[in-house]
This record gives C-alpha cells, structure tokens and sequence, in this order.
C-alpha cells in the first residue's frame, strides 16, 4: 500500500512481532523512547513516543496540505473532475487524492514517530489470504442483502445495462476505484486513526471526541456550518435531523461498555475506547453524501465497528480492505444499486427499489434498509466463529498509561 521507511535501531515493533507474541500476559511497549522524558520533554513524548494528540494534528494539518496538492495535479490532467459525476475516471480521480494524501500524511508521521507506515495494523501474518477472504466476505454480505430485498418485493431488477467487452472493461475499472475506496478509508479510520487513538485514549477523551461530533451534527442539521469540516476531503452539507440519528445511535450504543470497560480498568480497554469514536467517526463522515437516512449511517458506523473486530482478531487490516472494497463493488457495479447515495455511470445490472424506503432503503440504497443491520451482525458473527477461537495479537498498549496531547 505504501513504500517502508526505515526505522533506526531503536524502532517500534513491526506487526509481525506483535502477532508473535499473540497471547502473552503483559503488553508490549510500542514506544521507540524506552526512557522516561525530562522537562517539558514530556509535554510531546510520552513513553510510547510522541503523544496522540500531538500526532493527530500533524497528521491532520498535513492531510489538509496535500489535498489540494494532488487535486490540483488531478484536475491538471483530468478537468472534468470539477463536475463531479461518479463516472469511474471521476470516481478513481476523487480517490487517488485523498490516498495520495493519506500516504503522504502517514509517511511523515510514521517517520517522526520512528515507526514504519506498515506498523499501523497494515503488517501481519496471512495477510493476502485475510484480504481474499474479506472480499468474497463484502461480496457475499452484499449478495445476500440484495437477495432479501428483492425476495421481500423491496428491489427489483430491469434489463442487465451492459454488454460485451464492456461488462470486463468497467468491471475492472470500478475493481481499482474501489481498492482505493477501501485502501483509504480503512486506512484513515482503521489503520492510523484507530492504532494512534488506541495507544493512549481513555473513556474521558472518547466521551469528549463523541461529544463535539455529536455537536457538529446538532449545528448542521439546524442550519449551521458545523466545526468540523475541516477534517475531511469535502465539506459536510446540511443535513436533516433524521439523518443525524444514525450517529447519535452509535454514540448512544458505545457508551455503556465503554464506560464499564474504563471502570473495571480492562486491560486493553484502549482499542476499544478507540473503537468507539473511529466508528461513530465513520458514521458521521457518511452524513456528507446526498440521499442518507439515518439507517444509512448507522449501518456506517456499524460496520466500521465490524472491521475494527477484524483488526482486532486478523492482526491487520487487510480483512477490511478487501471487505470494503467488495461490498462497495457488488453494489455499485455488479447490482447497479445507489451506494450511499450515489448512482453510478457503467453498471452491470440495473436495480430500483420498491415500497417502503425504510424496508428498500429508497435513495440510499441497500444500505439504507433495515435488512442491512442483521446482514452487518451476521458479518461480525461469522468473523468471530472464523477467527474467535485463535489467540489474539497484542496490537496495543493499555490505556491510561498516557493521556492524549
């Protein structure tokens, strides 16, 4: 996914170590700085290397840079980018920005924090079959909740859109436009957001984050502009107030075991605070899209959580990727659904829902039934029969031993 940067003699575990100390009773120390800081030393470094939130807003503020870097670049060679269609040359456009980005974000924070990119939940044992595995998974998944809209008389099919050479040649085209749709939300939200929060968040700092998103959604949904737009690749519309439930829901779902996880001082409770806001993160992020209802984003936000169990039970999180990457290909291109919203240009069947937008999902799609909430609990089943039983990798430090930046 990204070049390696070298690590000096005192560098942080790559994953593969990690996975191999799988089962072990204490934790491993990820800090690249085995002795205590000095002074204000200790404002930025803390004893696993410079602070989260410190790493967060570099990562942010050079996210943020590159951005218009690359897409300026893309709109240089492609200018039909300004229109927006989701065409898959527009489509690979808008996503080989933020991925460019991302790598070049990740790449200086991986190199100031004396880490390789790959330590953030991307090395790993079994990672090409874990990756294989998730994309039959998103294909089946999405397979099967379509099959129950359309027993259920919520979707139906009209004449297949495509022919010939076409069928292979926008096939393969909307396969790479989404490799990269999974490459960099996963990457975001599963693979640096999620390793970086993890090493230090506590419930207190979580509770905080949720809250200001929540916040943010109340605003725009009256009205407002929100506070929050800045982290993104586009800015976040209005939205309705219905919509904004969906990340309420999240929020609200989190709050109990997450609490009880910081009161019993659970070890390794971090990766689960973490969890908790990377998911709600990803909800509230959906909320830019055209044709959301808050089932959509909800579904958002669930199924981030499913792919941050795999994180937790695959050692990587490649299992995601693939999985992204599958589901949004069989819906988009392979039933010619809307996805998220969107409706594609170069789609192979052709669907339209029927009935009840809550049951059919209406404008949003799939996603947007209620039938997609037991497909994503199915999903997080099968992974836990799949991998449950295996010894778990130590992925990260306890919580509590620092307090973010």
């Amino acid at each position: 996914m990204a070049p390696k940067v070298q690590s000096t003699a005192s560098a942080v575990p790559s994953a593969e170590a990690l996975v191999d100390e799988a089962g072990a009773e204490e934790p491993l120390n990820l800090s690249p700085h085995a002795k205590k800081p000095r002074g204000m030393h200790w404002v930025f470094v803390g004893e696993q290397g410079l602070r989260s939130g410190w790493s967060l807003l570099i990562a942010v503020i050079l996210y943020r840079v590159f951005v218009p870097f690359f897409g300026t670049i893309a709109f240089a060679f492609y200018p039909a980018l300004a229109n927006s269609d989701f065409t898959p040359t527009s489509a690979f456009f808008q996503e080989l920005v933020p991925l460019l980005a991302m790598l070049g974000a990740g790449i200086f924070v991986a190199r100031i924090e004396q880490r390789r990119i790959f330590d953030y939940y991307l090395s790993g044992r079994r990672r090409p079959l874990h990756f294989v595995l998730g994309v039959a998974s998103g294909f089946v998944a999405l397979s099967a909740l379509v099959g129950s809209l359309a027993m259920g008389g919520w979707l139906q099919f009209e004449p297949i859109a495509l022919t010939g050479s076409a069928i292979i040649r926008f096939g393969f085209v909307w396969a790479i436009v989404f490799l990269l749709v999974g490459c960099v939300e996963e990457g975001i939200f599963r693979c640096y957001l999620q390793f970086t929060l993890a090493r230090s968040i506590n419930f207190w700092w979580a509770l905080g984050t949720i809250s200001v998103v929540c916040a943010d959604l109340f605003l725009r949904s009256r009205g407002g502009e929100g506070i929050l737009a800045f982290l993104w690749l586009r800015p976040l519309s209005i939205i309705s107030g219905t919509g904004a439930w969906g990340v309420y829901i999240i929020a609200l779902l989190g709050l109990i075991p997450c609490l009880l996880l910081q009161l019993k001082g659970a070890k390794g409770s971090g990766f689960w605070q973490a969890a908790w806001v990377t998911s709600t993160l990803f909800g509230f992020i959906h909320t830019g899209n055209n044709g959301e209802n808050w089932v959509g984003i909800l579904a958002a936000g669930a199924i981030g959580f499913v792919f941050v169990v795999s994180v937790r039970v695959t050692g990587s999180a490649w299992w995601a990727i693939g999985c992204h990457a599958a589901w949004d290909w069989a819906e988009t291109y392979f039933y010619g659904t809307a996805d998220s919203g969107l409706q594609a240009q170069g789609h192979l069947l052709t669907t339209q829902p029927a009935g009840n937008a809550l049951w059919s999902g209406g404008t949003d799609g799939p996603e947007g039934s209620v039938l997609v909430l037991g497909i994503i609990l199915l999903m997080l089943i099968g992974l836990l029969v799949v991998y449950g039983r295996r010894k778990q990798p130590v992925l990260v430090a306890p919580a509590g031993e620092l307090v973010a930046g």
